[in-house]
C-alpha cells in the first residue's frame, strides 16, 4: 500500500528503506530537520562564517593565480555560487567545466556568459570521447542506477588534478542544504575506480586509461586530509532561495533550463526517464521535499508539481536518440535493457571503502575534527 509522508512528499513507492513515524512523517525529512540547525545558517552565524571564509581564501591565495577552485556545470547552484564568489565576494576563482558531450545548449551558453560577465578563469576539460562514452555505455549495459558515476568521477578527478597543478587548497561546492537536504537512499551505491574497472572489463570495448579518474581513497581521504585540501559549501551560509538566485543571475545572462540537473542531457534522462521506468524512482520527490524542508515550497504546491508529466514525449525521444548515438547503441538494444531486471551495484566488484562505508565515514570524521 502506498504511503506518503505527511510533511514532505516522499513515499514508499520503490523504496524499502523509508520509515514512517507515528505522526506520518518520514525518516528522510525528519533526518534533514534534525541536521538543519547544525549545517544550514541563513543568518548572522552564516554571515560571520562567510566573512571568515573570504578572508581565509584571500590569504591562502596570496602570491598564487587563484584563491579557490570549483566545478561549473552551467546549472543553477554552481552558477550562482560562481557569481557570488567572483562579483560579490571578490574571490579569484578557477572554474572547471567538464564538457562530456551531453551539455544542453543553454548550459553551454550559461558557462560562456559566466566567463564573459564575471571575473572567473575558466578551464574546459574534454575527456577522451571514445573511452568516456564506452564506459557510460557499460554502466547502462550493466543495468545499474548509477549510470552517471563516470560523469561525476571524471569531474571530481579533473578538479583535484587542476587544484594540485595550481597549488589551490580550497574547493567551493554548490552542494547545499536548501535544495538537497532530502535524498532517497538506495542501499546499493558504489563508485570509484575499482567499480568502474570491473564494469568496463565485463561490458566495455575500450580501455579507460586516458580518462581522468579518481579512487575513493584519494577522493575522500588522500586529497582532503593527507594533502590538506578543503571542501567548502558557502550556499549553506546564506538564505539560498532558488527563485531569487534565478532572478539575480539574469544580471550575467543566465537562463534557467527547466529543472534541477536538466543542464545535462544524460542527467535529465537519468532523472525523468531511466530511474522512474527501470527503478520506479521519481527523484522529483527528493528535490521538492528538500524545498519543503527549507521553507521554499508548500507541500500542496509540491503535490501539484508531481501531478505534471515527467517529460514531454517528443523532446525525450530526441534526447534518447542523441544519447544512443553517442553510446553507439540501437533502440532495440536500449529497449531490451530497459525491460531487463534492474541490477545492484553490489552485484559487481567494488572498493572496500564502499563495503565498509560506515567505518570510512567515521574515519573521515575523526580526521576532520
Amino acid at each position: 500500500m502506498k504511503k506518503v509522508c505527511t510533511r514532505c512528499v516522499m513515499d514508499n513507492v520503490g523504496d524499502p528503506l523509508i520509515k514512517f513515524e507515528s505522526d506520518g512523517t518520514c525518516s528522510y525529512c525528519n533526518y534533514a530537520i534534525s541536521r538543519m540547525n547544525g549545517v544550514y545558517f541563513p543568518n548572522e552565524i552564516g554571515q560571520r562564517r562567510l566573512e571568515k571564509m573570504i578572508n581565509l581564501l584571500k590569504k591562502s591565495g596570496k602570491g598564487k593565480h587563484y584563491d579557490c577552485i570549483m566545478g561549473i556545470s552551467g546549472g543553477l547552484d554552481s552558477a550562482y555560487l560562481a557569481y557570488l564568489g567572483s562579483e560579490k565576494w571578490g574571490l579569484r576563482i578557477l572554474g572547471i567545466h567538464v564538457d562530456d558531450g551531453f551539455d544542453v545548449p543553454v548550459a553551454t551558453q550559461n558557462v560562456n556568459n559566466l566567463f564573459a560577465n564575471c571575473h572567473i578563469a575558466l578551464e574546459i576539460i574534454r575527456p577522451n570521447k571514445e573511452q568516456y562514452m564506452n564506459l557510460t555505455r557499460s554502466f547502462l549495459l550493466a543495468g545499474l542506477r548509477g549510470i552517471c558515476i563516470p560523469q561525476d568521477n571524471v569531474l571530481v578527478a579533473a578538479l583535484f588534478k587542476s587544484a594540485e597543478k595550481y597549488k589551490i587548497r580550497h574547493f567551493l561546492s554548490g552542494a547545499n542544504f536548501a535544495s538537497e537536504s532530502v535524498l532517497q537512499r538506495t542501499g546499493n551505491n558504489a563508485e570509484g575506480i575499482v567499480h568502474m574497472k570491473a564494469i568496463q572489463k565485463q561490458f566495455g570495448a575500450t580501455p579507460i586509461d586516458e580518462l581522468p579518474l579518481i579512487s575513493l581513497f584519494d577522493r575522500y581521504i588522500g586529497y582532503k586530509y593527507l594533502k590538506n585540501q578543503k571542501y567548502i559549501r558557502p550556499l549553506d551560509w546564506i538564505d539560498y532561495n532558488y527563485k531569487k538566485a534565478i532572478e539575480e543571475l539574469k544580471n550575467v545572462e543566465f537562463n534557467y533550463y527547466g529543472n534541477k540537473h536538466w543542464e545535462n542531457i544524460l542527467t535529465k534522462f537519468l532523472q525523468v526517464y531511466y530511474l522512474p521506468k527501470k527503478f520506479n524512482r521519481d527523484i522529483r520527490k527528493s528535490h521538492l521535499s528538500s524545498l519543503i524542508v527549507s521553507g521554499q515550497m508548500t507541500r500542496d504546491v509540491a503535490i501539484e508539481e508531481l501531478k505534471k508529466p515527467l517529460y514531454d514525449e517528443d523532446s525525450m525521444n530526441k534526447d534518447i536518440d542523441y544519447i544512443l548515438s553517442q553510446l553507439k547503441m540501437s533502440w532495440d538494444e536500449f529497449n531490451r535493457l530497459m525491460n531487463a531486471p534492474p541490477k545492484k551495484h553490489t552485484d559487481y566488484k567494488y572498493s572496500f571503502l564502499t563495503k565498509y562505508g560506515g567505518i570510512a565515514r567515521k574515519f573521515r570524521k575523526i580526521l576532520s575534527d
